[in-house]
């Protein structure tokens, strides 16, 4: 499905959706190929292309999955707590990106599929930021894209981490060379309840901006 949405559209209004996944719909493989081929249109570094990407849909991987997502999020859920004056928007929202957090946490398991996008190589532990900058930065405008394009086609994801506080089991349990690939998120799969959906509240761009010096 097709949403037409113009660049401007498209661009502000992908979400991360959490609560308003289908979880009962399946997903069709050849959509999710379908917007991967498109993600790998990205540019990367030296045209390196180390991506590799770990599609997730058999029911028991994802429920293991979700267990050690649950581990990361848990105790970083428990002590986060709110940090921003009632003007700020990102305060404003602070309850409701927290229930729908919670709420991916609880229904990890039953999402249609997941993806884990990877990156070849391992960035030396106290590298400086030239290497983490020209590492990440050759993989994550690629998973961007792959977001973009499931938002274009009526599905939907988020971009989560913390499951990577048990990356060494994850890796394992899918056969990803820990040694010599990085996993950079999970990425929920699904089609949308609705695809109506808007720009989120942001601090202005002219309150982030700097000319020609800080």
């Amino acid at each position: 499905m097709d949403l037409e949405l113009t660049p401007d559209q498209l661009l502000s209004t992908t979400r991360s959706v959490r609560k308003r996944l289908d979880l009962e719909r399946p997903v069709e493989r050849e959509v999710i190929e379908e917007c991967l081929e498109l993600a790998i249109q990205a540019p990367t570094g030296s045209n390196s292309q180390g991506w590799q990407f770990v599609v997730v849909t058999d029911p028991d991987l994802k429920a293991q999955i979700a267990e050690h997502y649950a581990a990361g999020f848990d105790p970083y859920f428990a002590g986060k707590g709110a940090s921003y004056d009632g003007t700020d928007p990102r305060g404003q929202r602070q309850e409701a990106v927290s229930a729908s957090a919670k709420y991916l946490r609880d229904h990890f398991h039953e999402v249609p599929a997941m993806l884990i996008p990877c990156q070849v190589g391992r960035v030396p532990e106290g590298a400086p930021s030239i290497a983490h900058a020209g590492y990440w930065g050759s993989l994550l405008p690629a998973v961007w894209s792959f977001m973009l394009a499931l938002r274009a086609r009526g599905l939907g994801s988020a971009w989560t981490t913390l499951h990577l506080v048990r990356e060494r089991e994850v890796a394992e349990l899918l056969g990803i060379p820990y040694e010599t690939c990085t996993q950079a998120g999970l990425f929920p799969i699904a089609y949308t309840k609705g695809t109506d959906f808007k720009p989120a509240s942001r601090l202005p761009a002219t309150d982030l901006t700097h000319w020609n010096t800080w």
